[in-house]
């Protein structure tokens, strides 16, 4: 089992370029104002058509009402939502329903407890992504570059995607100790808050894809 990657946050067509090219299996497009990351829906429209063919889409919101979730299933058109807030399981069931795009929902952790939030969306959510709790006080509910204790997910479902301070330094661990089907990145392969880097991206992925055949073994 080769683990996937997303690069999360990318911003312009150099980077999604170098994503594709480094072989990435997904892009994130975040819509969050408060995201350094963040794009409108005409800009993500136009890297999801670069994208299109080349690497699957991911459209990472928090909380998002049907007006966006709206805009973006019909110009961006992407192949996944993400669901980054505080999305009850009715409300990530509803956005399925109403757009017809499978979901990832993210949960964040930071003790064996929080774990477990994650059950009541398995029925429900294409895939779980387990990330950091923010920090109190932290304006972004992910990308903070924070990393937790990956110990706690021993008990989680496979198979569910990794996100949390991951860079090509751990991405390997993260992997080998997890058996996370896909790891997720966004500052961690960045230079500064949303400016992505071509030889980040490239040495994540080949850091994450190096960690493959001991992750296999281990399954």
């Amino acid at each position: 089992m080769t683990v996937k990657v997303k690069i999360c946050g990318v911003r312009t067509p150099a980077i999604l370029d170098a994503a594709v090219a480094a072989g990435a299996d997904l892009v994130g497009f975040v819509f969050f104002a408060k995201s350094p990351r963040n794009l409108t829906v005409e800009q993500a429209g136009a890297l999801a058509d670069a994208a299109r063919g080349r690497v699957g889409t991911v459209a990472v919101m928090v909380d998002p009402d049907d007006a966006l979730v709206d805009a973006v299933a019909k110009l961006v058109r992407p192949d996944f939502f993400q669901l980054h807030g505080a999305e009850m399981p009715d409300r990530v069931a509803a956005i399925k329903t109403r757009t017809g795009i499978p979901v990832f929902k993210a949960i964040s952790v930071a003790a064996a407890s929080d774990v477990a939030a994650a059950d009541a969306y398995a029925a429900i959510a294409d895939q779980i992504l387990f990330d950091a709790k923010a920090t109190p006080g932290a304006e972004l509910p992910g990308g903070n570059g924070v990393a937790f204790d990956w110990t706690i997910l021993t008990k989680a479902r496979a198979p569910f995607a990794l996100s949390g301070g991951l860079d090509a330094s751990n991405v390997a661990e993260a992997v080998h100790r997890t058996g996370a089907a896909l790891v997720d990145v966004s500052s961690g392969v960045e230079t500064a808050p949303g400016e992505k880097d071509a030889t980040l991206i490239t040495q994540f992925i080949q850091a994450a894809r190096q960690a493959a055949p001991q992750h296999a073994k281990a399954s």
